[in-house]
């Protein structure tokens, strides 16, 4: 029995100079689960953000990119949360993880912000924390006074193939969730491991 999501959110900042930047990943994982599915996604002015919809079978999924900045997200989630009625629960949120490695993606279930701007903001504005992750792997820096330069950086050549790899995979086990369940994307996912290519 698969895992009813109605609202994928995809967490980054807008505007081309951070397209590429590690805290996109959100973003980047959103693109790629529209592009392998056909949709497209258009601006939204009432919730500041991109909106896709994404209808196969029993599922019917809005599809949303914040457009405001990463400690604004939280507006655009739940805005059309409550518009269209969608508990936390069905709200899978993908973003940029600071302690995973690049190459590693796992779902999470609830929990606190871990330091994530957009989370935090995601969690004020729709007063809970029981909404289900995606962690995308970027790496850390190190330490944490060289985490904004870091997560608004770009990541090398070798670390974005692992990244995109990974997107690439995370994309896939979203459709095992929503067709197999939680436990199956859970295995699928967290099994995954980043192939080196020299």
């Amino acid at each position: 029995m698969g895992t009813s999501i109605k609202l994928l959110v995809g967490l980054g900042n807008p505007g081309p100079e951070y397209e590429k930047t590690r805290h996109n990943a959100g973003f980047w994982l959103v693109d790629d689960f529209c592009r392998r599915h056909g949709v497209t996604l258009s601006v939204d002015a009432k919730s500041k953000a991109l909106i896709g919809r994404y209808q196969q079978g029993a599922h019917d999924v809005r599809i949303v990119m914040p457009q405001n900045y990463m400690n604004r997200s939280g507006f655009s989630v739940a805005h059309i949360a409550n518009f269209y009625k969608i508990p936390p629960e069905s709200i899978l949120v993908a973003y940029d993880e600071l302690d995973l490695p690049p190459g590693v993606a796992k779902f999470k279930k609830g929990g606190g912000a871990g330091g994530h701007n957009g989370i935090k903001d995601i969690i004020a504005q729709i007063g809970s924390q029981d909404f289900l992750r995606l962690r995308i792997g970027i790496g850390h820096p190190g330490h944490k006074s060289k985490v904004t330069g870091f997560v608004l950086g770009k990541a090398p050549a070798t670390e974005q193939r692992l990244i995109d790899d990974c997107i690439d995979e995370a994309s896939r086990s979203i459709d095992t969730l929503m067709e197999q369940g939680w436990t199956d994307a859970l295995q699928r996912l967290h099994s995954y491991r980043p192939q080196q290519k020299g």
